[in-house]
């Protein structure tokens, strides 16, 4: 038997010996605060970790360093989004089952567990153990997505990109990129309503780079307030992608700082939810973005000038 065999045997057989039922919790509040999503990939491909999370408890160890720097979210994936072959869902179930299971046991209650998916099965598989939020970078590819994340109960991310999973889109055009990525938006939030998904489980992503030039991204990045006009929270994910890196002139390895300049022109324009490779300085960034904002008092000791 294989490795991937194994882990295929192994998390089947976790899961149907689970006695313990793991009920999506509620999405929380974010108008007054902005919630730190970690990246956690069990994949060798990855565009920036490029496999040092691949291994099962290499995963959940940076799950739970993600926690300890101040993460609110983890966002557990076993595939990427870029152009590749497809994955067997039975394949993809082992590589991310195991980590939700561990971290649900392993973390705080107030870290939420989300599986970076677009396989309804995968997604029903992550929340039987204790995932609460499923991040699907494709909009609803699957037929069957919103119907499980209604009957769960969990929280839905709705992404805009515009080709079918794991295939090349080369040069996209759009007429009006922002227009475009906005209608997209509002039929999958009509879709996902009429599975069942409320308005509290819902989350938007405007999706930069995904099937988008680094221009096209710039004008989604500049027209942002126009994801916010859903009334649901808004989720950016830009941490340390092209954009950043063609925009400056930099490798992924350089794009810290550009990335959290581009966080901060988000979440001025309303982003609530920041996905991030680097928690400790975004979380650090973030609370000092609430202390100006007034949602959260300086931690201290108040001393200066005192």
């Amino acid at each position: 038997m294989t490795n991937v065999d194994d882990e295929v045997s192994t998390a089947r057989s976790s899961m149907a010996e689970s006695t313990v039922s793991r009920v999506p919790r509620p999405f929380p509040s974010t108008s007054s605060r902005v919630l730190v999503m970690a990246i956690v990939n069990r994949t060798q491909d990855s565009f920036f970790d490029e496999g040092r999370t691949w291994g099962l408890e290499d995963a959940v160890e940076a799950g739970r360093a993600a926690a300890a720097d101040g993460a609110d979210l983890i966002d557990v994936g076993g595939v990427k989004f870029a152009p590749g072959d497809p994955l067997p869902v039975d394949e993809e179930i082992a590589r991310v089952v195991p980590v939700i299971r561990a971290l649900r046991h392993d973390l705080p209650e107030h870290v939420l567990l989300s599986v970076d998916t677009f396989h309804a099965a995968v997604a029903e598989a992550c929340l039987e153990v204790g995932a609460d939020l499923i991040n699907d970078t494709t909009g609803l590819s699957d037929p069957q997505m919103a119907a499980t994340v209604a009957r769960t109960g969990a929280s839905l991310v709705l992404t805009h990109s515009a080709a079918e999973p794991r295939q090349p889109y080369p040069r996209p055009q759009y007429d009006d990129v922002v227009q475009e990525v906005r209608e997209f938006l509002a039929a999958r939030l009509t879709r996902a309503r009429e599975a069942g998904i409320a308005p509290e489980q819902l989350i938007v992503d405007p999706g930069p780079d995904l099937n988008k030039s680094t221009l096209q991204t710039l004008e989604v990045l500049r027209d942002w307030r126009t994801a916010t006009g859903f009334d649901l929270p808004v989720l950016a994910a830009l941490s340390r992608k092209d954009v950043i890196g063609e925009s400056l002139g930099l490798p992924k390895e350089d794009r810290l700082e550009g990335s959290l300049a581009a966080a901060a022109w988000a979440v001025h324009r309303g982003a609530r939810i920041l996905r991030v490779h680097d928690v400790q300085a975004t979380a650090r960034f973030v609370r000092m973005l609430e202390v100006l904002e007034g949602w959260r008092d300086p931690a201290g000791p108040l001393v200066h000038n005192a």
